[in-house]
C-alpha cells in the first residue's frame, strides 16, 4: 500500500490588516482628534481680570457690575457680584474676549447712595493671561 499523504487541511485565510475593525475606524478617530485639537487651540483664550480695590470707601460697597464693551458700546461680557460687608481687597473676573482694546465699565453700588458710581478703565487684552487694575472710588461729594 502506498503511503498516501493525509488530507491537507485548508489553510486559514490570512486576514489583511485593512480588514480589522480598528483600521476601518482609524480615519474617523484621526479626524476627531484633529477637530478636538483645533477646537482647543483656536478658541477664544480665557483671561483673568484682577481688580484691586485701593483707598477708602470700599467697605460700603454692596454690589459691583462689570461690563466689558467694544468701541460701539456693545457689551461683550457682564458679571455682577454682591457683598454683605464690602468686597475683598482683590476680585477676579474671567474675561473670555479676543485680544484687542476694550473698555471695562464698573458700576459700583455704595450703601447710602441712590445712584451707582461709574468707573471706566481701558482694557487691553493681549497674550498675558492676567490683567491687573487698581481702582479707587471717587470722593463721596462727586
Amino acid at each position: 500500500m502506498a503511503d498516501t499523504p493525509p488530507p491537507s487541511e485548508p489553510t486559514p485565510e490570512r486576514r489583511h490588516w485593512r480588514s480589522s475593525p480598528f483600521a476601518k475606524r482609524l480615519p474617523l478617530l484621526v479626524l476627531a482628534a484633529i477637530g478636538l485639537w483645533l477646537w482647543q487651540h483656536t478658541g477664544t483664550p480665557e483671561h483673568e481680570l484682577h481688580l484691586q480695590f485701593e483707598g477708602p470707601g470700599w467697605s460700603a460697597v454692596r454690589a459691583l457690575d462689570l461690563q466689558v464693551v467694544d468701541e460701539e458700546g456693545k457689551v461683550l461680557k457682564r458679571e455682577e457680584r454682591f457683598y454683605a460687608s464690602g468686597p475683598p481687597p482683590e476680585e477676579t473676573f474671567k474675561v473670555d474676549v479676543p485680544e484687542g482694546s476694550w473698555h471695562a465699565r464698573l458700576f459700583v453700588k455704595v450703601e447710602g447712595r441712590e445712584e451707582r458710581v461709574r468707573l471706566e478703565e481701558p482694557l487691553v487684552v493681549g497674550e498675558d493671561v492676567y490683567i491687573v487694575r487698581q481702582l479707587r472710588l471717587p470722593p463721596a461729594g462727586r
